[in-house]
């Protein structure tokens, strides 16, 4: 599409993606200030709910520039570092009591705890009339990404998905690049990730050990499903269970599709097909799969259809083979930009991936596959670890945390959560002069919710930009373990052809923790 050829529709979004100061100031209109917003120069107070690993990294985030006035979190061990930084502030293990007991003085809540709470927690938080920054996938099924964006459009908070991506500059020239008309008209594009350390493809349930005493179980497992403890789930692993996780689609993909999402302006598909599988279990994900999503024309924008390939490494026989680019390598340097002399900005906030202590599995529990000592997941120290070690980077072969876009005119590539892009083969890039900016650029992913809180515009990842988003990547996570071409019906929410997949559409919910607007 060329360049004057881009829709309203692009620059509607673009505002979005803005963040912009308001000519007066933040929370200077009257009516702002009557619905809680501050000026800009006041600081929230912000209470953390997960307070160890990726919870820990937003609320030091948050504490760069903002009042930190309560924490909780359900294990006292995972959040120790964070308990003993900010000693002075109350601490909980239940969120609803801190809400009750605390509430007055909260003006924002950010979420980092596992993704089937994510929903339920944010919920609480927007009924009593806090602000939300919840980290990515933002929620486990479909069916409550769309009941979170009903519930921000109704309690009328700012909020944000944690996925920081959507702060960096590789992931808006990426958008530019597309738009601009650079490779044409995108037909296909393919989502990679690299294997999870995660359990994967398990046949059996976890083995059963002593709940530790710093962790309150029960609170822990929340709206789930009442089970025994095993340290395969917690503190890290979780999410490569079922009923816990969404596996790597919550924990890269929501990162490497955002500039699929955001540059083809992807809505809702109409289908989606394992095409694909390794290990497929009943417990958790599989080993290894691909997916093939197909979304409908857009605007100006024709069909396409998308690949999601989860957990590609060197050994993988389905690897995707880039057409005509056997020599390249594929996915770009991080911070490539800045041999173009664009400025990398939009510090993402993100800390390190979800990093702890944990206890290790007993010595009867199963063995984890063997793996290369310096391998380490990101549970921690004495965390088992799953999963196949990533190979090196394959020329002409998408491999790693990344995306290709097939164009009618070239093919570009942008990789992990943004980091990097640029178009193939290289001596197309050497040359290639970047178009002019359509979107403003991003404070930093933390700081452009703080300003969303205090009365500027939506953040770039407000939940009416990535609910949606969150949606279809839920879809995947179902696609993932049912299989046959599964027929989509995004009014309804449902698949018309599978029962057995509508299954997973919506949670199912212990007494008393459903979840209504």
């Amino acid at each position: 599409m060329a360049q004057d050829g881009v829709s309203r529709r692009h620059f509607f979004y673009g505002s979005l993606l803005a963040g912009a100061v308001p000519a007066a100031g933040f929370g200077s209109v009257p009516s702002l200030r009557a619905l809680g917003y501050k000026p800009f120069y006041d600081k929230l107070n912000v209470a953390a709910i997960g307070c160890g690993g990726q919870g820990g990294a937003i609320l030091n985030d948050a504490a760069r520039t903002e009042n930190i006035v309560a924490l909780c979190d359900v294990d006292e061990a995972r959040a120790a570092a964070n308990f003993q930084k900010f000693g002075k502030q109350p601490k909980y293990k239940d969120f609803r009591v801190m809400l009750e007991k605390e509430g007055k003085n909260i003006d924002a809540c950010t979420i980092g705890i596992p993704d089937f709470m994510h929903a339920t927690v944010a919920l609480a938080c927007m009924q009593h009339g806090k602000h939300v920054y919840v980290e990515k996938p933002l929620t486990r099924t479909p069916w409550e990404a769309r009941f979170l964006l009903e519930a921000a459009a109704k309690y009328k908070v700012a909020t944000q998905m944690g996925n920081q991506g959507f702060s960096h500059e590789c992931t808006r020239v990426a958008a530019e690049i597309v738009w601009s008309g650079a490779i044409g008209d995108v037909t296909e594009a393919h989502i990679s990730t690299t294997p999870g350390t995660h359990p994967t493809g398990m046949q059996q349930q976890p083995p059963e050990t002593a709940v530790p005493g710093t962790l309150d179980w029960q609170a822990w497992l929340g709206a789930a499903t009442m089970r025994a403890y095993s340290p395969y789930y917690t503190p890290y692993n979780w999410r490569g269970f079922l009923d816990f996780g969404t596996g790597q689609i919550g924990n890269w993909a929501t990162h490497t599709a955002g500039p699929v999402h955001i540059a083809l302006q992807l809505g809702a598909p109409t289908s989606l097909e394992r095409v694909s599988v390794v290990g497929a279990s009943s417990i958790t994900y599989p080993d290894r799969a691909t997916v093939r999503l197909d979304f409908p024309a857009r605007g100006g924008m024709p069909p396409v259809k998308v690949f999601y390939h989860d957990g590609s490494h060197s050994t993988d026989p389905d690897l995707y083979h880039v057409p005509g680019m056997d020599n390249e390598t594929i996915l770009p340097p991080t911070s490539n930009l800045t041999d173009k002399g664009r400025p990398m900005g939009g510090r993402g906030g993100a800390g390190g991936g979800g990093r702890g202590r944990g206890a290790a599995p007993p010595s009867a529990a199963p063995a984890a596959p063997a793996v290369p000592a310096v391998r380490q997941g990101n549970g921690g120290p004495g965390v088992p670890v799953f999963g196949e070690p990533v190979g090196p980077p394959l020329p002409g072969i998408l491999t790693g945390n990344g995306a290709v876009f097939i164009g009618t005119k070239g093919i570009m590539a942008t990789r992990d959560r943004g980091e990097g892009v640029h178009l193939l083969p290289a001596a197309r890039w050497a040359d290639y002069v970047l178009p002019p900016q359509l979107l403003t650029r991003s404070p930093g992913h933390m700081l452009d919710w703080v300003r969303a809180c205090k009365g500027g515009d939506p953040g770039c990842s407000d939940f009416s930009i990535t609910a949606p988003y969150a949606e279809w990547l839920a879809l995947v996570a179902i696609a993932l373990h049912v299989p046959g071409k599964l027929d989509w019906d995004s009014k309804l929410q449902r698949f018309t052809n599978s029962a057995e997949a509508n299954k997973f559409v919506k949670p199912v919910f212990q007494k008393g923790w459903e979840l209504k607007l």
